[in-house]
């Protein structure tokens, strides 16, 4: 089985130009900034939009804005779970879960519920669960009814840090269970590596990068991959042994070519000194702290200056170089230390 799409979707100003392939058994995590359209591609998979494209399951055709062919959402086989869990308030656990099925509905919802180790809420209605259990019903809601396609909205972004971690876990179980394609939308890193076998990047309406966790965060092709990531994200043109920075400045790095690249470099590479270092580093420009984040027992130390970016420190090292907002400050970056990649 395999999903194929092609989705054009134009509203209010925005458009979502997508096209992507998802196999059987594959889970893809869809992420992006705000604004990118990751819930527009959602919708126009489920059908509830009209797109100019063409989308295909298995050989079913589903959208062929070509001929005109639009199948309703109800006809599609496709589950849905939006982020906020809506159950039936008036309804039990069981009759909220056996809601889409017709025969043998209660006896059914009653066996995956026992599975999910929920057997002793059957009776209880949506207000007497936590946000975890009515997150786990949502979703059984959705698989009893065996869909050929599982699409999850931001599953777990309603609840609380506290339990997010043990909820994950159970979703984890229950997509490497579901038989079909699993594609869900998340803003949150952690979620998308932890479920996903692909990441696919969308900003503004349009596919970036796509790939494993390890291939997409290894080389970022974005600002919000790098962030994603937790590394520094450059972008300028080779010139020989160095790279012309988009922003005018410099900085040297073997094996830079005379193309288009990337250059990444991790925070714990980047060293701060209060005075202009002595020895060999060949990347040393002034910069001054704009920001301290603290992680743990490590900071990071966002810097303006030539080359803007993120260092990470001890919370020792803060301390005996007297790190503030404002501070002025010398960095080092051995050329070693950064990776280049044609952009």
């Amino acid at each position: 089985m395999s999903l194929h799409a092609t989705i054009n979707v134009e509203r209010n100003g925005f458009a979502l130009s997508v096209d992507m392939t998802v196999f059987d058994g594959e889970t893809v995590a869809v992420l992006g900034p705000n604004g990118a359209g990751k819930t527009t591609l959602l919708r126009a998979l489920a059908g509830l939009v009209r797109i100019t494209g063409h989308v295909e399951l298995d050989g079913d055709v589903f959208d062929d804005s070509a001929t005109d062919r639009h199948v309703p959402t109800e006809e599609r086989q496709v589950g849905l779970v939006f982020q906020d869990h809506v159950l039936f308030p008036h309804m039990t656990v069981l009759q909220n879960v056996a809601f889409g099925l017709r025969r043998d509905g209660e006896r059914i919802a009653s066996a995956w519920l026992e599975r999910a180790g929920l057997g002793d809420k059957i009776n209880a209605l949506p207000s007497q669960l936590s946000g975890g259990q009515a997150q786990r019903v949502a979703l059984l809601r959705t698989l009893v009814t065996e869909p050929r396609l599982l699409l999850l909205d931001e599953p777990l972004s309603a609840l609380d840090v506290s339990i997010r971690a043990e909820v994950r876990r159970d979703l984890a179980r229950q997509l490497a269970a579901f038989k079909g394609i699993r594609i869900l939308v998340t803003h949150d890193p952690l979620e998308a590596i932890a479920l996903a076998d692909r990441l696919v990047v969308l900003e503004g309406g349009k596919i970036v990068q796509s790939g494993s966790p390890i291939e997409v965060t290894a080389k970022p092709r974005s600002r919000f991959v790098a962030d994603l990531a937790g590394v520094n994200l450059l972008r300028g043109r080779g010139r020989g042994d160095h790279i012309e920075l988009d922003n005018g400045a410099t900085i040297a790095a073997p094996g830079a070519g005379e193309d288009d690249v990337f250059a990444v470099i991790h925070p714990h590479a980047v060293a701060l000194y209060r005075a202009k270092p002595e020895g060999t580093p060949r990347n040393v420009w002034p910069a001054r702290v704009e920001d301290l984040d603290l992680h743990a027992e490590r900071v990071r130390v966002r810097l303006g200056g030539p080359v803007p970016l993120v260092a990470e420190v001890t919370t020792s090292a803060v301390r005996d170089l007297h790190l503030e907002p404002g501070t002025d400050a010398w960095v080092a970056v051995k050329a070693t230390e950064i990776s280049v990649y044609p952009a």
